[in-house]
């Protein structure tokens, strides 16, 4: 069971863009109040490829938060200890009641990245994927509330990103060599993400697909699905917007920086370098 999580904000501008950001912010503190509230574990796990916009997702998410009630978990590079004992590894970093849990990539390294840059053994690999789900049931069972969120890539836009990086004086730490690496192992990442897909997408824990190739409409379809998919005290309905599409306006600003007097031509590309920055 996979779902492809789409709403209609087709081309958003950047202000209408901040004002639906900030009415789904005001819905997820009261999500976060009834959490605290009502002792709930909430982990949600962000996977994709390199720069599909993982961490500028979080980053809206976790904005306005209670910082003492809301955690991104970002492993980085497993010592051997933490390899061996994959599953206890990230049990140890699962949400105690009254707590979310935003994990920026999570125990999915394990079918994605590791298996694709030869991180993990072919023994690991499988013994990962026959495990999994049992184990993510069991979570679920125990009363963790479990959302996953795939964010997906062009190869275009990745790699229009990478350069974006590259040039950035700001964001160029970002980008490595391995982005690289990885970048070449495209159709290798592919099988093994539809076989992560195929395996561990089921009734109780499906993957929720989000084409990220706009970032901010990604983040404002990853943010609705939270609010549309728990149902916390206070809920208020978030009914889409009929938001038109952007009138090639004049002006855009783009890092601080903006830009007037543009032909349409102009502006289409400014407008691609801002949705994927």
């Amino acid at each position: 069971m996979i779902i492809n999580s789409t709403f209609p904000f087709e081309e958003l501008s950047h202000e209408k863009y901040e004002l639906e950001k900030r009415r789904q912010q005001v819905e997820l503190l009261k999500l976060q109040e009834w959490v605290i509230k009502r002792k709930k574990r909430v982990a949600i796990v962000f996977e994709g490829r390199d720069a599909a916009g993982k961490g500028s997702t979080i980053k809206r998410f976790i904005e306005h938060l209670i910082p003492k009630n809301a955690h991104v978990i970002e492993l980085g590079i497993p010592s051997k200890k933490q390899s061996k004992f994959w599953f206890n590894t990230y049990e140890k970093l699962l949400p105690e009641p009254g707590q979310i849990h935003f994990f920026d990539r999570s125990w999915y390294s394990r079918a994605l990245i590791h298996p694709t840059m030869g991180y993990c053994s072919e023994n690991q690999y499988h013994y990962f994927m026959r495990k999994i789900v049992d184990w993510e049931e069991k979570l679920i069972d125990e009363g963790l509330i479990l959302i996953k969120f795939y964010l997906s890539v062009s190869k275009e836009n990745q790699s229009l990103r990478f350069k974006i990086r590259q040039n950035d004086k700001l964001k160029y730490w970002k980008f490595s060599n391995n982005d690289l690496i990885a970048f070449s192992k495209w159709d290798v990442f592919t099988n093994y993400k539809e076989q992560m897909f195929n395996h561990t997408s089921t009734h109780k824990s499906p993957w929720v697909v989000i084409n990220a190739n706009n970032k901010m409409i990604a983040r404002l379809n990853a943010l609705r699905y939270v609010l549309t998919h728990i149902n916390y005290e206070g809920k208020k309905e978030l009914k889409p917007k009929k938001w038109s599409k952007i009138s090639h306006e004049k002006e855009i600003e783009l890092n601080g920086v903006i830009f007037k007097n543009l032909s349409k031509e102009q502006y289409d590309v400014l407008h691609k370098i801002k949705a994927n920055s």
